[in-house]
């Protein structure tokens, strides 16, 4: 997946912390979503596919991963 890191509108939740402790989001393409760490935007991303995205994302919302 190419992404053109200066062309790619970044987001990240609201609900995101003020100290840098968080993850990026990005649809760069119809086909994929990238995703960075907020620290250091300029190191790699993950490409995840929107079907495994939204999997993921019904599970964070769900409370999978509450600890």
């Amino acid at each position: 997946m190419a992404i053109q890191q200066g062309k790619t509108a970044w987001r990240k939740s609201s609900y995101s912390l003020y100290n840098g402790d968080c993850v990026e989001v990005a649809s760069p393409l119809p086909q994929a979503i990238a995703v960075r760490d907020s620290k250091v935007p300029n190191r790699a991303m993950l490409g995840f596919t929107p079907v495994a995205w939204s999997a993921f994302v019904v599970t964070v919302t769900d409370g999978a991963y509450d600890l």
